[in-house]
């Protein structure tokens, strides 16, 4: 059943919501929701009642009921002020009151063996990676490609962020010649990896393509030639590049279309990439509307422990780049939240990277972020942000050698993340503590050729050029910083957290000419 209402089609078989051509993000629990208000528009439905539909009788708060109802009425451009679809009835309860059509689909006789409906696209990102093509019609080939498709399935699987079809799912096509949208339709996914592999002189080359099977846009290609050695290590290396090849690419993707839609449409998910986008700037306003994004996002997802995570980072990082006008406020928030967003998921790679990072700089417990950093890595080693941050928290640490080797690490397994003015930071204070200042300078100025407003670049190669002598170049550095942390001090500096191991940096911000 389709139920149509203004520019919006609600269709129950598929669960899915569209307004006009465009897709709507919409939680499960949301879904039944609307679909049982929708379906019982006639009456005026109880708070009893939609516990007892929705909830199967639970025990449940009012401000969890007003929250799915607030996300409810969000997804179809509705409010509790306008109440054009939803009106509430005070101590009564509440009503569908917009004009709805309904549309019956009338089954295609000729669909031999398709799902008489399909699943609907989850509220996350979605993939399917599909069976390689073997062109090279070698069937040793044939193993090769497929166990290279399992381990890719299984890299991207360890991001919790992305909602992935399991291999047994996703082979089903294998020899088949496919339609991408249909592909994307029968399995419910947004996007669909295909590739194929051949090989020819002792060399293997693999192709892979990144789609959009809502579109059919291409989103990503490339092409990997390696030799053709010991398979496994192969099968290892190249999922490693694809892997952090497409990653971001769907992260940037989501973003964008998370800025498209209708501000009164957005879920808690799209809230979260919003504050993830702006998070990355980082600039004082940047960093205030990523914590105003990812409380949002809380509210109308309680559980949601990532964007706990991310809105405690914001705080934390309010300190750190001197935007906090109570400090201890902001310190006192991240923690907080750091524990919140263990409490509701300790398992998550990057819970955990962003977790460790606050313990770290705002605790002052390094042993406690080392054990959460280590284990971010471990739960999934193709994440950049958890070894970025395993690097800023060994650094913290005074474990230089070991923060270069995680920083290192991040930037292969993600060399175009729009993050890496990050990790080149990172990178170059652990060379400056090493004595390596040319390497620390390199480091710094490709920082700052990717982020020129990201203040901690400009710390680090103020400081190396001054241990170098180089004294022009580290008051030029020393002026950039000012520039874009006016409220620089070295103790002020300090006592953001984070700097008890840092005495060479410390030393040459001071030789740099930079305020006590």
């Amino acid at each position: 059943m389709r139920y149509l209402f203004e520019e919006y089609a609600f269709d129950t078989d598929r669960r899915e919501l569209h307004r006009g051509t465009d897709a709507v993000s919409i939680t499960p629990q949301v879904f039944d929701l609307l679909d049982y208000l929708i379906r019982n528009r006639e009456r005026v439905v109880s708070k009893d009642d939609l516990i007892k539909s929705i909830w199967n009788g639970r025990s449940v708060s009012d401000a969890a009921l007003t929250t799915r109802l607030n996300a409810a009425r969000g997804a179809i451009g509705d409010s509790g002020e306008e109440q054009r679809f939803i009106k509430t009835l005070p101590r009564k309860g509440f009503r569908f009151v917009g004009q709805v059509r309904e549309v019956r689909e009338v089954a295609d006789l000729n669909s031999g063996d398709t799902p008489d409906s399909v699943p609907a696209l989850p509220d996350k990102p979605s993939i399917a990676v599909l069976p390689f093509a073997n062109m090279s019609g070698d069937p040793e080939q044939e193993y090769f490609a497929d166990g290279m498709v399992e381990e890719i399935t299984t890299a991207l699987s360890r991001f919790k962020w992305l909602f992935v079809i399991a291999r047994n799912s996703s082979f089903t096509f294998k020899g088949k010649t496919v339609d991408i949208k249909d592909v994307g339709r029968q399995l419910g996914v947004r996007y669909v990896l295909e590739g194929s592999v051949r090989k020819a002189s002792g060399k293997v080359r693999i192709t892979g393509q990144l789609i959009d099977a809502v579109t059919g846009t291409h989103i990503w290609a490339d092409r990997f030639e390696r030799d053709l050695t010991d398979v496994f290590a192969l099968q290892d290396e190249v999922t490693v590049a694809v892997v952090s090849a497409i990653q971001p690419k769907l992260l940037q993707t989501e973003i964008a279309m998370a800025t498209r839609r209708r501000s009164e449409n957005l879920s808690a998910y799209d809230f979260f990439l919003r504050a993830l986008q702006q998070y990355y700037l980082p600039t004082r306003e940047g960093v205030a509307e990523a914590i105003r994004l990812a409380h949002r996002a809380l509210e109308l997802d309680p559980g949601f422990g990532l964007v706990a995570a991310l809105e405690g980072a914001g705080h934390g990082l309010n300190v750190l780049l001197g935007y906090a006008i109570d400090p201890q406020r902001d310190r006192n928030e991240a923690v907080r939240l750091l524990r919140l967003a263990l409490s509701l998921d300790d398992n998550d790679p990057e819970t955990l990277a962003w977790a460790c990072l606050i313990s770290a700089y705002h605790v002052g417990d390094c042993e406690s972020a080392i054990e959460m950093a280590d284990r971010a890595v471990a739960l999934n080693s193709n994440s950049y942000w958890a070894w970025n941050c395993r690097g800023n928290v060994y650094r913290i640490a005074g474990l230089p050698e070991e923060a270069i080797r995680s920083f290192e690490h991040a930037l292969r397994v993600s060399p175009v993340d729009p993050r890496l003015h990050r990790a080149l930071s990172g990178m170059g204070v652990s060379f400056i503590e090493l004595c390596r200042f040319d390497e620390a300078i390199a480091a710094g100025k490709k920082a700052q050729r990717q982020n020129p407003s990201y203040s901690p670049a400009y710390r680090c190669l103020a400081s190396a050029f001054a241990h170098l002598g180089r004294d022009v170049e580290a008051r030029e550095a020393a002026a950039r910083l000012l520039e874009t942390d006016p409220a620089f001090t070295i103790s002020s500096w300090i006592a953001r957290g984070g700097q008890s191991n840092a005495k060479l940096m410390t030393e040459g911000l001071r030789k740099a000419g930079l305020p006590e």
